[in-house]
């Protein structure tokens, strides 16, 4: 088996326990050199969707009800929300390396090891919800991360802009929030993942800064301009403040790129002259 062949078989996989335990087997095996990239690949088959179990159920976001984490079923619904989160982002890691061949080695091991982190984020997580009593589909939850996926399939550059630059990094901006809220209601368990989860994530967003910036020079672009004219391009929307400039500098966030998301998000406060 090769690995393409291996991240096609994670993202078969339709129960999250044989996501994550072909996940780690394959991760595993590529580090330890038995998996090959071969050069003379067939292009990649088309993926509509992944496997997924049959629950949770997938609604769009404005039918997700809003809980506040003062009750247990709200701190619950919370956490299955972002056990969703990463047991997508698998798929997305996953994807990256299945979808875009003939790109340096380095960039399958960096995106072997997001997965990897992915599904043990996912399983720290959905062992928090089986603490709370509840189980991983019990709540409605949306097929965001996915849709971004499809449209940026044909084209590496904005699937590295988009995915990890602002889906992903919206998590570094809003999890620091998150945490000091569960600290105030003692919820010391979920914190310490969170905490391991937001740490991890400046990497994940990282490789795919690294990347984007890879594409951009080969195709002899401004990655600044490039990427706001992705965001209005594909995203049609400016990710919302506030940003955690410290940890998106971490992941490899320039000042002219925080400059501009700024600004963005000034003009759009201000609505129409």
């Amino acid at each position: 088996m090769d690995l393409f062949e291996a991240a096609w078989e994670c993202l078969e996989a339709e129960s999250p326990d044989a996501k994550v335990a072909a996940t780690m087997r394959a991760a595993a095996a590529f580090s330890r050199g038995e998996l090959s990239i071969p050069t003379d690949a067939p292009p990649p088959r088309p993926i509509g969707m992944p496997g997924r179990p049959s629950r949770p159920r997938l609604v769009h976001p404005r039918d997700l009800p809003r809980r506040g984490f003062g009750s247990d079923e709200g701190r619950a619904a919370f956490i299955h929300a972002i056990a969703h989160i990463e047991f997508h982002a698998i798929d997305l890691a996953w994807d990256a390396v299945y979808r875009f061949r003939g790109l340096p080695d380095r960039f399958y091991a960096d995106w072997v090891q997001v997965a990897a982190d992915e599904a043990r984020h996912f399983t720290m997580l959905r062992g928090r919800l089986q603490q709370l009593g509840r189980a991983y589909g019990d709540f409605d939850a949306h097929n965001g991360l996915w849709e971004m996926a499809q449209k940026t399939a044909g084209d590496g550059l904005a699937r590295m802009a988009l995915v990890p630059r602002v889906l992903e990094a919206r998590g570094l901006d809003v999890t620091p929030g998150m945490i000091q809220r569960l600290k105030g209601l003692g919820d010391t368990q979920t914190v310490a993942i969170l905490e391991v989860i937001l740490e991890e994530e400046v990497a994940h967003v990282a490789a795919g800064s690294r990347w984007f910036r890879w594409y951009c020079e080969r195709r002899g672009v401004d990655p600044a301009s490039t990427f706001r004219e992705l965001l209005t391009g594909y995203a049609r929307a400016v990710p919302h403040g506030p940003f955690n400039v410290e940890a998106r500098t971490r992941a490899g966030f320039d000042e002219e790129e925080l400059a501009m998301l700024e600004a963005a998000v000034t003009e759009l406060a201000a609505g129409p002259a």
